[in-house]
């Protein structure tokens, strides 16, 4: 793994590592506390021998137990289960998991973001400062969208990311962020927006053996002109051309809370006879997305992949088998970095790209206060797929 002998050789853990899952995140923290555990089992006692934690370098789980009960008001509070004295924590929380649910004066309640961020500062505050370090990995950050002022609005994020520095947090780790920006809030402290364009990339081409990595068959598409320095990096990584969208909107009136989008005009070379990849941050509705791969067809695109780090799919499904079945979209690629449901990990066209490895390495490197450089930029692991795809591939 990357930084795997200077981990060994020259840094010994901060800490004793403590992972907290929130029960939002808890499958996803399973199997990071599964690659960790796999991973110290198999390092060599001699090499840990200046560890000041060896003893407990090696454990059966690194997961804290933890439990957020609630009184039928709905008031909630966290308690930590055993001990977090000097521990390296790391919490690892999903804010757009609405399938737990909760009693509200024997009502049931689907959690929202607000819960979620209130839990996670309960957990925090539980913690009590006991903790030698605490990271908040949050994938989905928490009112990323609202990122700016275009009117007199609230600043929530900002806000957020104030807060949790405020609580003890030294560190807050995201996936995506909607604008990256935000971390302006919090300039004298730790905050780092990963990219899984290296997911995506290895999961597109172990799926699908018949793409053609080239400018004249592969073109990567941004729907929105927000979005440009992602399709920008992966058509460079991948060596072929790039285009945008932009949309036109009518700034007359709003619905649900914005401007509605009249038109989607394109900037960019031909897509005719190419396979494509539409790449954002997140798929909410998805209404933006198939306007984007209708007009890509109309354009004479050849296979359509719909490719976004968050899929919510606020409104179901529906439109996406709608849009498959009609030939508009071939994939829709997605990671687990917020909650899947049943129904989208059954459709034969759906990808899922398994996010627990690459957050257990993040973790492992920090807990032994090593950068994460190498793997926030994923260029030189991109570069050896394509190689090794290629050589396969070969005709």
């Amino acid at each position: 793994m990357p930084n795997e002998e200077i981990m060994l050789s020259t840094n010994p853990p901060l800490g004793n590592l403590g992972l907290i899952p929130l029960e939002s995140c808890r499958e996803l923290g399973e199997k990071v506390d599964q690659y960790l555990v796999k991973w110290r089992s198999e390092r060599d006692d001699e090499a840990l021998v200046n560890h000041h934690t060896k003893s407990n370098y090696k454990s059966d789980s690194y997961i804290v137990k933890i439990a957020v009960p609630r009184f039928g008001s709905g008031e909630a509070k966290g308690t930590i289960l055993q001990s977090v004295r000097g521990l390296d924590v790391f919490l690892i929380v999903d804010v757009t998991n609405y399938s737990l649910t909760y009693s509200l004066c024997g009502h049931e309640n689907h959690m929202s973001p607000d819960d979620h961020y209130a839990d996670l500062k309960r957990i925090i505050a539980a913690i009590g400062g006991k903790a030698k370090r605490i990271t908040v990995i949050m994938p989905f950050l928490y009112e990323s969208r609202q990122h700016k002022r275009t009117a007199r609005e609230s600043l929530d994020c900002a806000i957020a990311l104030q807060e949790l520095i405020n609580m003890g947090v030294d560190n807050i780790i995201t996936f995506d962020a909607h604008d990256p920006r935000v971390q302006n809030a919090i300039p004298l402290h730790g905050f780092e927006t990963v990219q899984p364009a290296y997911q995506f990339i290895k999961n597109i081409l172990r799926n699908t053996d018949d793409i053609q990595i080239d400018k004249d068959h592969l073109m990567i598409i941004s729907p929105d002109e927000g979005g440009t320095n992602r399709a920008v990096y992966m058509a460079g990584v991948l060596g072929v051309d790039m285009g945008m969208f932009y949309k036109r909107r009518d700034y007359s009136q709003i619905v649900d809370g914005r401007n509605p989008i009249v038109a989607h005009e394109f900037l960019g070379d031909s897509v005719e006879g190419k396979d494509v990849f539409i790449v954002d941050d997140m798929i909410s509705s998805g209404e933006s997305m198939i306007d984007v791969a209708t007009e890509l067809k109309k354009r004479k695109a050849k296979r359509i992949f719909v490719v976004a780090t968050f899929g919510l799919f606020t409104n179901g499904m529906a439109k996406f088998d709608k849009a498959v079945e009609d030939g508009i979209i071939y994939r829709v690629v997605t990671t687990n970095l917020t909650y899947q449901t049943p129904e989208l990990l059954s459709r034969p066209y759906y990808i899922n790209c398994d996010m627990s490895k690459y957050i257990a390495y993040i973790v492992d490197t920090l807990n032994h206060d090593c950068s994460i450089s190498n793997l926030l930029d994923p260029y030189d692991r991109i570069e050896k797929l394509l190689k090794d795809y290629n050589s396969k591939h070969k005709k």
